[in-house]
This record gives C-alpha cells, structure tokens and sequence, in this order.
C-alpha cells in the first residue's frame, strides 16, 4: 500500500512539473545553504583545534598536580625529574607520534636600553618540531640543540626589542632561592603562531638553557603528540595508567580542557549553525507549505472524485504527505550533492579571511562537508518538506465530497 501510495504521488508531481520544480529547487537551495554554512563552521573550528594543537598544547599534557593553578607563581615546585616518568613506554604506545619535555620560566629581557618582560619555555628543538609544527619562524632559522645559548622571540616581542637574527640579549629571572639568574643568548630567528598575545611575549630556548637559567633540573610539563586527533581518549587512558596518576601525584590533562579559546569558538559556530538551520527550515516549510495549498485548490475536484470512488480521508491525507516526502527525498539528495561540488570547488580556490581578533595574519579557509554535516542537512529537508505538508494534507482530507464535485461541473 505504501509503494503504490508513493508511486501515485510521484505520477501526480510529474503532472505538475513547474511547481515539483520550485518546491525542490526551495529544498535543494536550504540544503546547499545549510551544508555549506556548516562546513565552512566545521573548517573553521577543526583548523582552530589543529593550530592549537599544533602550536603549543598537544595532544595531551604531563604536569606535577596543581601546575596549572599555581605553576605561574612558583614555577620551582613544579618541576619533575626525567626518571619518574618512563617516556619510552609513552613513546611506544599506539597512536603516539612524539613525547617531549618543556620547560616554562618567566622573566625580562634585555637588549640596549630596552627591557621587557617575556614568558619563556624551554624545549628539545628535534622532537619539540613535530608539536609546533605551527610555530612558523618566518626570520632567521629554527631553534636547534647546538644553539646552545640561541633564543627565538615572537614576533611582536622581537619588535618591542628591535631584535633581529643575530642580535645578542639578556635573559634574566628568578632562581629557587630568590636570587637573580641571567645569561647572554643570541636572537637565532623570529616566529609567529596564529594567536598574537603570545607572539607579543613569547621566547623559547633550548632545554638545557632553561635549566641553566633557572638553576633547577627537570621539567614542568612533558607533552604527548598524537598521529589523529580523534584518539585523544583512547590513548588518554592509556598513559594515565602508565604515568599511576594517584601515586606520582602527577596529572595528565587532554588539550580540549585547557583551550578555552577553541571551545568558545565552537560554542560561537554551534549558535550560528543552530539559527541558519532555523532560518532554512522555516523557508522551506513556508515556500512548501504555499505551494501544496495551490495544489489543493487546484486539484479539489481530483479530490472530490478520488473521494466518490472510494478514496478514505486519510488515504487522500496519505497521498499529499507522501508528494511532500517524496520531494523532501529528492530534493535533500540534489542539495547534497550539489553542496559537495561546490564544497569541493571552492575549497580548491580558497576563501581569503581577513585577521580575526587576536590572530596577526589571514588565511584562506575551506569547506568541510563531514558525513554529519550531510546527514543533518539531508534529514533538514526530508523533515521540514514533510512537516510542510501536513497542513495543506490535512485541508484536502476534509474536503465535502459534494462540494468538490461541484466544482468538476
């Protein structure tokens, strides 16, 4: 019954080919509109994950309990030793691309006259690559182990300084006993992330410069670097079972709990995202809506006879609701593809966007059709074309008979 309830409709939207036309083209438009605005959200806030997982938090994060509250202020009682963490076995583990350790120590830097404040972390510069792919240094050259006294600035703070590559300047900071440390380091290169406030004070060195500098052996956070992204917890659990977090009195803490900055741009897309969806279902509802309530006055005698042979209401309710589901099927699977197309196209060109707030460069993004993401805009149309439908169903199945037949005379 179901079959031929759906194939008498899809007869009936073939004989009114125009208007078939505009209530699909209505639900391919919402579709495109949809997906493309939410691929492009979905670009956005994965390349916002991406960076900042690539430019300074990791996959995951190895700290002494308490670091993160009050490492700031007393950076000494933070520190760990090498040996109470088997980095080999973390190493080891599936899914795990590298593991290096980090320093972080505050100070001023100097050069002439010229003395800032800067936050500073010491890293291994060969594995320290792999998780800063997007620290980009655009002047001079990387940081390297045999850069024993070599110091890279962000870009903002080398201009504060007026520092080139090659410039020499002071480093000096707090020791665990109170007292003042410095050394002399030379400017190697200049780099920029995607975030400008730590462009704007951020220095980094080599480990054993660090350690130097501060007077103090050990680390205060040791960072875990993942192949995919979408293995986080998997191997979250795993290295909390080998680092025995209850006992070492360390944590090990996943990226997403420390950038606040990325969860409130998803939260910002979610909303966007939530009201375009509203805005298209709402469209399509009405041009749907309008466009089946002609097709009722239209056909009324159609619907008088149907009725005089022997048609039930609800089988008249049944064929109307099936001609709007039937176009909600087409017309999701039209916008879908279509929306794939140009997902594709004009992510190959790229869409230039200016600086965002906080950022010092543009960039091109993309669109990023995810299998949700057509999912959802798919369902959009199947269920606001049915929704559509109802009324315009229910006003043709309480139709008088006599009346309609009138109408044929």
């Amino acid at each position: 019954m179901i079959g031929e309830m759906f194939a008498l409709a899809w007869r009936n939207l073939a004989r009114h080919g125009r208007r078939t036309a505009v209530c699909v083209g209505a639900i391919v438009f919402g579709v495109v509109a949809l997906v493309l605005a939410g691929g492009f959200a979905e670009w956005m806030i994965w390349m916002e994950g991406e960076s900042t997982i690539h430019s300074r938090l990791g996959h995951l994060q190895i700290v002494k309990r308490g670091f993160y509250e009050h490492g700031v202020a007393d950076p000494h009682a933070y520190l760990f030793g090498d040996r109470i963490i088997d980095t080999q076995q973390i190493t080891a583990l599936p899914h795990v691309k590298a593991v290096t350790p980090r320093v972080a120590f505050s100070g001023l830097i100097s050069r002439g006259d010229t003395t800032v404040s800067f936050i500073g972390e010491g890293v291994v510069p060969e594995t320290e690559a792999a998780v800063s792919r997007d620290v980009i240094v655009h002047a001079g050259e990387p940081l390297a182990s045999s850069h024993r006294n070599g110091v890279i600035l962000g870009k903002g703070l080398a201009a504060s300084l007026g520092a080139e590559p090659g410039a020499l300047v002071v480093l000096l900071t707090t020791t665990p006993g109170g007292g003042v440390s410095a050394v002399e380091a030379q400017v190697r290169g200049i780099f920029h992330t995607a975030i400008k406030a730590f462009d704007d004070s951020a220095l980094r060195v080599p480990i054993p410069l660090a350690r130097k500098l501060m007077k103090a052996g050990g680390s205060h956070q040791l960072i875990v670097l993942l192949t995919e992204t979408k293995r986080t917890d998997e191997v979250l659990r795993q290295v909390r079972r080998l680092v025995d977090e209850p006992q070492s009195g360390l944590q090990v803490t996943p990226w997403i709990d420390l950038a606040d900055f990325y969860k409130a741009v998803v939260d910002l897309f979610a909303s966007q995202t939530g009201f375009v969806r509203a805005i298209i279902a709402i469209i399509i509802v009405m041009s749907m809506s309008n466009a089946l309530m002609t097709s009722v006055r239209e056909r009324t005698s159609e619907i008088g006879t149907m009725m005089a042979i022997g048609f039930r209401r609800h089988e008249v309710m049944q064929l109307f609701v099936s001609e709007g589901v039937t176009m909600g099927l087409i017309g999701g699977t039209l916008g879908v593809l279509l929306a794939y197309l140009l997902a594709v196209a004009i992510s190959a060109v790229g869409i230039p966007m200016p600086p965002a707030p906080g950022m010092d460069h543009g960039f091109d993004a993309e669109i990023r059709v995810t299998l949700g993401l057509a999912a959802s805009g798919f369902l959009l149309a199947l269920v606001s074309s049915t929704l559509a439908s109802l009324y315009p169903a229910w006003k043709a199945s309480r139709l008088a008979i006599v009346d309609a037949l009138r109408r044929a005379l």
